[in-house]
């Protein structure tokens, strides 16, 4: 059995996901773009070892700041896995929705084709990559990532072919009440060291793509270079998140056919029961 669990950040993802571990006896497999990471703890949300409560995680903290992974390579890792715990129960768990439909659906990748965009300024860059995708989030100045976005052109997908059987579970919130969390929860990074995190990577930064385009990590560099202060930086972390979490909605929503599930925050076992209710009743 394979079991997603999808959401937006601040949900509960990682408890219910371990809950399901445990009655199941399952692994988990990261699906987060950025716990993929070593070292990207606080900003990430990554789960601590006591909240993995000795339950077998797979696919966290597997690659340095300064090496690049792609959603190739989690297609890749991902599968490898599926094949080799094909005895076992699965739970997949995380926002990062592409990942998961690359690893899961008929998503084929081919070579890059080499294009030369060394005649254009880097803001022309940037407005050719929101005209691709209005929700791109690459820095302007970033142009090596924004390059070989525009050059990555050579894939096919289908949504509708399913290679891996899996049943997607959503967790989700009333809107005010998620951006609420969210907003708290960015605090609560801040309060736990995510300032001091960013500083112990800043001199990798121009190694290291992550640190410039994922949230939490690129308005904090941009607050350690001088360009905004540090309520700016936690006022669009917050900002970021919650239109993110917006998007992370809508592509779940269309990809997948995913049962959401309201969060109970004043007794989550109830949300736990309903989910596995609806598990065994499949």
């Amino acid at each position: 059995m394979i079991l997603a669990i999808v959401g937006p950040t601040g949900v509960g993802k990682t408890k219910l996901s371990v809950k399901l571990a445990q009655k199941y006896d399952a692994v988990i497999v990261n699906c987060d773009a950025v716990q993929v990471y070593r070292k990207l703890d606080i900003g990430s949300a990554k789960p601590t070892e006591e909240e993995k409560e000795n339950v077998e995680h797979l696919l966290f903290d597997i690659k340095d700041v300064t090496e690049d992974y792609t959603v190739k390579d989690y297609q890749k890792d991902l599968r490898e896995i599926l094949d080799k715990y094909k005895d076992r129960n699965i739970v997949i768990v995380g926002g990062t929705g592409l990942y998961l439909c690359a690893g899961l659906f008929d998503y084929e990748f081919f070579e890059d084709e080499k294009k030369d965009f060394s005649k254009f300024t880097n803001e022309e860059l940037y407005n050719m990559a929101k005209e691709k995708n209005p929700d791109m989030e690459i820095h302007m100045n970033n142009r090596i990532r924004l390059e070989r976005y525009l050059t990555k052109t050579n894939e096919s997908h289908n949504e509708d072919k399913q290679l891996y059987p899996c049943t997607f579970i959503g967790l989700t919130l009333p809107r005010d009440i998620l951006y609420e969390r969210i907003n708290k929860r960015v605090d609560k990074m801040f309060e736990d060291g995510l300032l001091e995190e960013v500083k112990s990577l800043y001199n990798l930064k121009d190694k290291a793509r992550v640190l410039s385009s994922a949230i939490g990590y690129k308005e904090v560099m941009d607050y350690l270079d001088g360009k905004i202060t540090l309520d700016e930086t936690k006022d669009l972390i917050k900002k970021n998140s919650r239109h993110y979490a917006k998007r992370q909605y809508t592509w779940f929503n269309n990809k997948m056919d995913v049962k959401w599930f309201d969060v109970n925050l004043n007794n989550f076992n109830e949300t736990i029961d309903s989910v596995i209710n609806y598990i065994e009743s499949k």
